[in-house]
């Protein structure tokens, strides 16, 4: 089911049937040192990531992590949506994309778009490792501002960031 589109990227809800896509990204070097282990190593974790994760976001709070997709090819290429995360008040962005998608600024087109269809919720944040200076960068471009350090519930030391309304 398509969520929302942009000139060059269609953003979809994920199926059980994306697990092979979701093996791949979530166990690509980048997505493990900036964002973490989610201990997906097959098939079946990846449908159960799905299930628990996004698939269940969607329907306890009508939003999650959505397949960004290439419009004309329907390519995955990453994933970007909201999280509502327990240790969290707000919503917050979340966004990784495969290595051969990256500095096109397709990132942005995603997260802009999931921004704007987010209009009506007057907070959102974003969290990122101290030192994912792509994601700060990215961050800052769609108008969040650092807001504090924070401790995650395993420990690590991450930046969150704000965006009013």
């Amino acid at each position: 089911m398509t969520v929302l589109e942009t000139e060059r990227l269609s953003l979809r809800r994920f199926t059980v049937d994306d697990a092979g896509f979701i093996l791949t990204l979530l166990n690509e070097p980048a997505f493990l040192r900036y964002i973490g282990d989610k201990k997906v190593r097959n098939l079946d974790d990846a449908r159960q990531y799905i299930l628990n994760g996004p698939i269940a976001s969607y329907e306890r709070h009508g939003f999650g992590l959505n397949c960004v997709e290439l419009r004309e090819s329907h390519t995955p290429i990453g994933m970007c949506g909201l999280l509502k995360r327990d240790e969290l008040p707000d919503p917050d962005i979340g966004f990784a994309l495969l290595p051969d998608y990256r500095n096109q600024g397709l990132a942005f087109e995603a997260a802009e778009a999931v921004l704007k269809d987010a209009h009506h919720l007057p907070r959102i944040l974003a969290i990122t490792s101290l030192d994912n200076e792509a994601s700060i960068n990215l961050l800052e471009r769609l108008g969040f501002r650092f807001e504090k350090i924070v401790t995650s519930p395993n420990g690590e030391q991450l930046r969150l960031f704000k965006r009013e309304g």
